[in-house]
């Protein structure tokens, strides 16, 4: 089968995966106010439901620090646990409609700027949010990504507040794990074949369980249990099942339960989409996942979720980018998390409560790191100011607010700097029968901006094989380099598709706009290239 093609680099991945998102799903419960397995719950579905259903090959789904303030006030609005299951199993009927009538379109409205700078923002809250953990100060609960936190303190006043907290074994643990896995990433270490197996965050857990251990016999070293995973161990099978919460369904009479459902679907539908963009952008194979289908999957995933008494899905960006950055190829990295998840909470919860929270910071360390690294800074800011500006204002939104405000206030800026453009029809698009073969000319307009992606995606899709195509852009004064990245990840796949492409004055403008990062044509002939 075509999923286990890449077993080898997918189940290195997925354990990755499964040890960020283990604290996740807790910390995300707890930022909630919602039962510790109802996160459990949640990443299991998320996994092996979602990651069945969906089309991503890189995402991956569970419960979304983005929600978390919404089901806890959802949470106290409503009543109780059991009413709000019933908002979310509404939520995913209302996801599975949004998916058959075609809104995941949005997706393709948000500028490259935009996306990156989400990556990057999440990339330097990940790392500031973690350093207190790597302390041994852990106030507040892994997952919980807004500048106010729960605690009433800002993320600064928590890197401050650590230092009268520090652990001195966390600290040493932590250390431990970082040289671990920036020795993981060295091409030396890397050239050895059992690493490709064994990757850098099993090894950097192992040993932290075993530092864990050593350290109970000296006392200023001691790890205390609220520095540890904490996963709820059930005495037995039918204290097990007790964990799963069923929906109150006399409160489908209560209007409410519709107000709270949709705004669910919404923000968790939004949250999805941003976070699919984000996932393709940073998949080295130029996959392009079908988001339609992606709403219809979360929807399922939040029926069943609202059903057996999980909190609300999303895809997430944080898992999504340790699945990528550990190797993960197809989605199968992303169902064997969700298994795993499964066997851990079922099997060997308390294995799993022996690893010392300061492994996983050190881990989700690295993970901000890469995700914020100073190239991706220095592209920006080589596209220009239309690139770089509203890179730079998500940014700072994300990190002085939260993720959807952070978005918002970059999509404002960038749509300011974008309507300066005239917005006109991006292309004329001619056709006609040569040879037995479709002679496709597509002629850009004067301005084609990142509202014309949808539009120029979806034609260069629907190009037949065994075509002749040519892009003209003799007429053409500014083109959005969210288009020149589709145009050229169509050049680059056209050969697969015995699909012929030249291109006519697309880089005539070469000295005025930035765009050094195309690599497939170095310049344009009048007949083409």
């Amino acid at each position: 089968m075509k999923i286990f093609k890449n077993w080898k680099d997918d189940i290195p991945a997925s354990i990755v995966v499964f040890l960020v998102a283990v604290p996740l799903c807790l910390g995300i419960a707890m930022a909630s106010g919602a039962p510790l397995f109802a996160g459990l719950i949640s990443g299991v579905i998320g996994g092996i439901v979602v990651g069945i259903l969906s089309g991503s090959s890189l995402g991956v789904s569970g419960p979304a620090a983005g929600l978390a303030v919404i089901v806890l006030n959802a949470i106290t609005d409503l009543g109780s646990f059991e009413v709000f299951l019933v908002a979310v199993m509404l939520a995913g009927i209302i996801q599975i409609i949004m998916g058959f009538a075609k809104a995941g379109i949005i997706a393709y409205f948000f500028p490259s700027s935009v996306i990156h700078g989400m990556l990057a923002g999440i990339g330097v809250i990940i790392f500031l949010k973690q350093i207190p953990h790597a302390f041994g100060y852990d106030n507040n609960p892994e997952g919980e990504l807004a500048f106010q936190q729960t605690d009433g303190t800002n993320t600064f006043e928590s890197l401050m507040l650590m230092f009268n907290y520090i652990s001195p074994g966390v600290v040493i643990i932590s250390f431990v794990s970082l040289v671990i896995l920036m020795l993981w990433d060295t091409k030396f270490i890397k050239s050895f074949k059992l690493t490709k197996v064994l990757q850098g965050p099993l090894v950097a857990v192992v040993v932290g369980i075993v530092l864990n251990q050593l350290f109970k016999a000296f006392p200023a070293l001691t790890v205390q249990n609220s520095q540890l995973v904490n996963i709820p161990i059930p005495e037995n099978f039918t204290n097990f099942l007790s964990n799963f919460t069923r929906p109150d369904f006399s409160a489908l009479l209560n209007t409410e339960v519709y107000i709270v459902a949709v705004i669910i679907a919404v923000v968790a539908s939004l949250e999805t989409l941003l976070c699919v963009e984000a996932s393709d952008k940073q998949d080295t194979l130029k996959r392009v996942t079908p988001t339609n289908r992606e709403l219809k999957a979360q929807g399922v995933g939040n029926i069943i979720a609202g059903f057996v008494g999980g909190l609300p899905l999303t895809q997430v960006i944080v898992r999504s980018s340790a699945n990528q950055q550990s190797g993960g190829k197809t989605k199968l990295s992303t169902i064997l998390h969700g298994v795993f998840l499964l066997i851990s909470i079922v099997a060997i919860p308390s294995i799993l409560n022996m690893i010392p929270l300061g492994v996983l910071a050190a881990i989700l360390l690295m993970v901000g790191y890469k995700l914020s690294n100073i190239a991706l800074y220095k592209r920006l800011y080589n596209e220009g100011r239309g690139q770089f500006i509203p890179f730079i204002i998500t940014i700072l939104g994300i990190v002085f607010t939260d993720l959807l405000t952070g978005i918002a206030m970059g999509m404002f800026v960038a749509t300011f700097i974008i309507l300066r453009n005239n917005f006109r029809i991006p292309f004329n698009l001619q056709r006609e029968q040569l040879e037995g073969k479709d002679n496709i000319k597509i002629v850009l307009s004067e301005d084609v901006t990142f509202l014309n992606k949808a539009t120029i995606l979806k034609t260069l899709e629907q190009i037949p094989r065994n075509s002749r195509v040519e892009i003209d852009a003799s007429n053409t004064r500014f083109i959005h380099f969210d288009v020149f990245e589709i145009i050229e990840n169509f050049i680059s796949s056209a050969k697969h598709r015995n699909i012929s492409v030249k291109t006519t004055n697309l880089y005539k403008n070469k000295q005025k706009m930035p765009i050094q990062h195309l690599k497939l044509a170095p310049q344009d002939s009048q007949g083409g290239t």
